[in-house]
């Protein structure tokens, strides 16, 4: 089996951690058993291109125990748990091609590993497995069945492709589904870039400026868990529906010139380059300290301010490397501008994971049943799937909902009843 991660010998810690993970998704757990004895993913090759975390490890145990045949790549450079990676191949035989801080060059060479594997279905995070396959492997195409996405920015990539044509098969947004970005992106998002940040600094929230840029699902999470820590919240956005929200949950809300003299923290999580950008740069306070939960490092603009420094960046913790400028500030760049919540702690905790993960296993079987009548372009989640993760969801946390009558039902079902 070729693989190419860090260190094989991290196996046994990798497995401990995939396995505390697995006690907090017990809606894959269901799914897993459920694919155990039906193998509806049998004779599927699946390339994944995902942070390799141990709660995707979970998602990849679910997926072998259906039949499938895996191997899986990192979505970003710094979001690899060396140890998680380990453990697959050692203990799941599932080749992985991860290194914790792999350069670029590593990046796409594992990408291209994943798709040497020749798979039916892709599932991506962030649309680079989708974007290469398109761009440099178009000989693999016809074979595809489908993909799946799991980010925002992926999807936002993903329907610009379907707009102008070039999507060559049907991919359903994963992340579209309720049970995903209600969940995942706003109390998944929320706590754990709080913790990168957190764990990065050692800082103090409360009592600190933090300014928020988007106010989308993970910027809602964002927001919320700052301000529940103490912080003084700060939004900028360029939605004014988004901004309108912001402002009736409580937040101010302000253009980035206005809110950059005056920010502690700064967090970016819109999906778009240089949201923090030089002019900005140029007024910020001594000591500020600048965050991107955004899926890419472009929503920074860290070459600009590299050029501002005096002598480049300084590493003065892990994850925070202080840019000197001319007139005396310091300004500090955590997890280098990438994910900050797995650059410097661990993603999302399970449980919120769990139900994300259930919606990609239950698509990848969506994908399977209904190839015939799929369009080449982007899907939400079928409402039944949404509801189905839902339930079980609530059913592991031991809750019980009502249950509409016949009466009920078919009240809502008509049109004859009026005051």
């Amino acid at each position: 089996m070729d693989y190419d991660i860090r260190d094989i010998d991290l196996a046994t810690g990798g497995r401990h951690r995939i396995d505390w993970a697995n006690q907090e998704m017990a809606v894959l757990k269901s799914i897993h058993d459920e694919f155990e004895a039906s193998k509806p993913l049998q004779g599927i090759r699946i390339g994944a291109t995902m942070h390799v975390t141990t709660e995707t490890a979970n998602l990849m145990r679910a997926l072998q125990a259906g039949g499938a045949d895996i191997v899986i790549s990192a979505s970003n450079p710094l979001s690899t748990q060396d140890d998680v990676a380990a453990s697959l191949v050692a203990h799941n035989e599932i080749p992985v091609f991860a290194i914790k801080g792999e350069d670029s060059e590593t990046y796409y060479n594992h990408i291209n590993a994943v798709l040497d594997h020749k798979p039916h279905i892709i599932m991506d995070d962030g649309a680079d497995l989708c974007s290469v396959l398109h761009k440099e492997r178009q000989d693999q195409i016809p074979q595809m069945i489908g993909g799946t996405e799991e980010t925002t920015t992926g999807v936002i990539r993903l329907r610009a492709m379907a707009a102008d044509g070039a999507l060559k098969f049907p991919v359903i947004a994963a992340n579209d589904a309720m049970t995903k970005h209600l969940f995942d992106n706003r109390y998944g998002t929320g706590q754990s870039t709080m913790d990168g940040i957190i764990r990065a600094t050692n800082y103090l929230i409360a009592g600190r400026t933090v300014v928020v840029a988007g106010y989308g699902w993970c910027s809602r999470g964002i927001a919320m868990r700052a301000s529940g820590l103490g912080g003084n919240v700060i939004v900028t956005e360029v939605d004014p529906l988004k901004a309108l929200e912001a402002v009736m949950d409580g937040f101010r809300v302000m253009p980035m010139e206005k809110a950059a003299p005056i920010g502690d923290i700064f967090v970016t999580a819109t999906g778009d380059i240089n949201v923090v950008d030089k002019q900005h740069f140029e007024i910020m306070k001594d000591g500020a300290l600048v965050a991107n939960s955004g899926h890419f490092d472009v929503e920074i603009n860290i070459p600009s301010l590299a050029a501002m420094s005096i002598d480049g960046a300084r590493r003065v913790r892990p994850f925070v490397d202080q840019y000197a400028l001319r007139d005396g500030r310091k300004i500090n760049v955590l997890g280098e501008g990438r994910l900050i919540n797995l650059a410097a702690a661990e993603g999302h905790p399970a449980a919120v994971m769990d139900m994300s993960f259930a919606g990609q296993a239950l698509a990848a079987t969506y994908l399977i049943d209904n190839r015939a009548n799929l369009e080449n372009t982007v899907y939400v989640v079928p409402e039944e799937v949404d509801q189905r993760i839902a339930s079980l969801k609530l059913q592991s946390m031991g809750i019980a909902i009502d249950v509409l009558t016949d009466q009920q039902a078919a009240y809502l079902n008509s049109w004859e009843h009026g005051s």
